[in-house]
């Protein structure tokens, strides 16, 4: 599995499966936050079977779904709260890791 850093307490992917919670795990990733909408793509895991393995493996989940193209001020602020309240560093996940990227410049666009 592979991901990008974004910052020390940030790193994005692309869509992720159950099984790869553990390598997140052990990446040193003390939460996960899911960006992509259920059903986007026929097979794509749900966010609940990805949520259910993180929670099982010790880690903290946040669903906030972000559809493709359409980033609105509510993801941005749902984005930013999560960043605040959940444990870093933090790996958040869409389909390409795109969207996980792109909010997270928005957060830091707010904050200056």
């Amino acid at each position: 599995m592979e991901y990008r850093q974004i910052s020390d307490q940030y790193s994005v992917a692309g869509q992720i499966l159950p099984q790869d919670v553990a390598a997140i795990k052990a990446a040193g990733f003390n939460s996960v936050i899911c960006n992509r909408p259920d059903g986007e793509q026929p097979g794509q895991p749900s966010a609940a079977s990805v949520e259910a393995a993180a929670k099982a493996a010790g880690l903290e989940f946040r669903y906030i779904p972000v559809i493709s193209g359409q980033v609105t001020g509510e993801n941005v602020a749902e984005q930013a709260a999560a960043l605040q309240d959940l444990k870093g560093p933090v790996f958040a996940y869409c389909r390409s890791g795109a969207r996980s990227t792109n909010l997270y410049g928005l957060i830091r666009e707010m904050g200056e």
